[in-house]
């Protein structure tokens, strides 16, 4: 990630990863892309309607072991404010993954202008399109939360061939 990085460059790199799910949709090839870019921005990414299914999921735990992981991880690199910058975000990201109508303008403020934030700022929570898994991986070892998350891809991947997905091609109509 350069030094630089804002949303414009994310919102840019949510697109360019879309790109690169629909050559490799194209070719019979599933794509798991993990990264920062919430929902949101992945249902106003430009090509994002041109996917056959999309599914989320959060790969969240608890603030403490999220601040220990960070100090333990990258010992000096992350000084107090940096930590609750981070502390924050993930707060946002748990709200938005529940509530498409929860602050929108974090993502879209100052964003890339290619982005199509109206296919999804009109949804409101409960809506059956707006889903993303949460999985609480704090009391989990790496080898539990990566079952986890692999349990998660084949149901989704049995959803998708199921017609079952609730982001499948079409989901914007």
């Amino acid at each position: 990630m350069p030094e630089d990085a804002n949303r414009q460059w994310r919102h840019r790199m949510t697109e360019m990863w879309v790109r690169r799910a629909l050559d490799y949709q194209d070719r019979g090839i599933d794509l798991l892309l993990s990264g920062q870019s919430p929902l949101g921005e992945l249902l106003a990414a430009p090509s994002a309607l041109r996917l056959d299914g999309i599914a989320v999921c959060l790969v969240d735990v608890t603030d403490p072991v999220r601040r220990a992981r960070l100090v333990e991880r990258d010992p000096g690199r992350w000084d107090i404010q940096a930590i609750d910058a981070y502390l924050g975000w993930a707060a946002w990201r748990r709200k938005h993954a529940l509530d498409p109508s929860h602050r929108p303008d974090v993502i879209i403020e100052d964003g890339w202008p290619g982005m199509a934030w109206q296919r999804w700022t009109g949804w409101h929570s409960g809506d059956p399109r707006w889903c993303t898994q949460l999985l609480d991986t704090t009391d989990h070892s790496v080898t539990e939360s990566v079952d986890q998350v692999e349990q998660w891809i084949t149901e989704q991947r049995n959803a998708h061939q199921a017609g079952q997905l609730p982001l499948h091609r079409g989901w914007a109509s």
